[in-house]
């Protein structure tokens, strides 16, 4: 029995394991390593803090996982999804440019409707206070930023990300660079949403 019984509690923790992968920390904005190093101030934010800027999560693996992405899909009415592919081989040449451009912090009109089909990155989203708070994303993460807020995106130091993108009608996926955005008005909505100190 022991062997059996040691077998289904490894089963167990690795499952329980392939739903915690998202992690979202304090960006230590002194460190001078490149944009994608981890950044790791060593302070921990949850997927409550998270949501206290707007900020959605789902943790979507397993076989059923595009069934479970269909039901989100449909309950938060995204009628279109494409794929993007973010590497030097996808990319070419324009890879390294791309890549900075993603890290200039901006906001969109739309939601931003993430899910990870492979590989990593980090998405940088302002907290309250305007800090940076990272969020370390990999295969089967979700996330969902709101129209408003300013955040940032760069992939890790693996250079591959492979997302779907989830969206309701055209997305307006401008982006709109701070502090030329400050006074948009769905930063204005957004700040007064989740009263923020700072717009």
């Amino acid at each position: 029995f022991e062997p059996f019984f040691l077998s289904s509690l490894i089963s167990k923790i690795f499952k329980k394991k392939s739903y915690i992968t998202m992690r979202a920390y304090i960006y230590d904005t002194q460190d001078p390593a490149d944009q994608r190093a981890p950044h790791d101030l060593g302070i921990e934010k949850s997927e409550a803090d998270l949501k206290k800027v707007g900020v959605l999560y789902w943790r979507v693996d397993g076989d059923d996982a595009l069934d479970r992405i269909d039901e989100i899909a449909k309950d938060r009415h995204y009628k279109n999804r494409d794929t993007i592919v973010v590497s030097p081989d996808a990319m070419g040449p324009i890879y390294e440019e791309k890549v900075k451009s993603f890290f200039a912090e901006h906001l969109h009109e739309d939601e931003e409707i993430r899910y990870i089909l492979d590989g990593s990155g980090y998405f940088d989203v302002r907290d309250q206070g305007d800090v940076w708070i990272r969020i370390y994303l990999d295969k089967g993460d979700m996330i969902i930023l709101p129209p408003g807020i300013y955040h940032r995106f760069t992939t890790d130091e693996n250079n591959y990300i492979k997302a779907m993108r989830l969206f309701k009608e055209e997305p307006k996926w401008t982006p709109l660079n701070r502090p030329v955005a400050s006074d948009n008005k769905y930063r204005e909505e957004y700040v007064n949403s989740y009263n923020l100190t700072s717009a």
